[in-house]
């Protein structure tokens, strides 16, 4: 009888302990910081990695909670395989729509490998582009059809030619 009593005991603790590991918060100043960028902590805010200078006069970098909300996510860590996708890197300090204007970066982002499987990405670029008074979904057909003359970078009055020789300066008034 004892030890058919000791078997529901056993069950009750370790489904007690895969419970609360279920339930334990995502806290960004708890993470390493090979992980901080691109996830998000419990209460729904974007990590975001910053840097920092010790005692030692060293650049350091820490994980903080940021005041950037995600869309529908919360308690999250991005995986390999969308990084490497859509073109972003974890080592990334701050958040910033910048990246648009890296030669590639949105044919990555909007690749169907990135687009249609990294939810956590692509929110979080939207939301950058919607910043600079632009819409991604335009941004990615933009970029489809024009990804033979260059990519297209976002700047406050638009778009601009990334890739594109700058223009020759205009001629001097006589």
């Amino acid at each position: 009888m004892y030890s058919s009593m000791k078997l529901p005991l056993v069950i009750f603790l370790a489904c007690s302990l895969f419970l609360h590991g279920i339930i334990a918060e995502l806290i960004c100043e708890n993470l390493p910081t090979e992980l901080c960028a691109l996830s998000i902590a419990s209460s729904g805010k974007r990590c975001v990695l910053e840097t920092y200078i010790n005692e030692a006069s060293n650049k350091k970098y820490t994980c903080k909670t940021s005041e950037v909300l995600a869309d529908k996510l919360s308690g999250y860590i991005e995986n390999d395989q969308c990084v490497a996708a859509c073109g972003v890197d974890r080592k990334s300090v701050g958040i910033s729509s910048d990246a648009f204007l890296k030669p590639g970066f949105a044919a990555s982002l909007c690749s169907p490998e990135c687009y249609e499987n990294c939810q956590n990405i692509v929110d979080l670029y939207y939301n950058l582009a919607v910043g600079e008074a632009q819409f991604l979904p335009e941004i990615c057909a933009k970029q489809k059809s024009s990804s033979h003359r260059g990519m297209y970078g976002i700047l406050s009055d638009g778009y601009a030619a990334v890739d594109a020789p700058a223009p020759a300066p205009a001629p001097a008034p006589f």
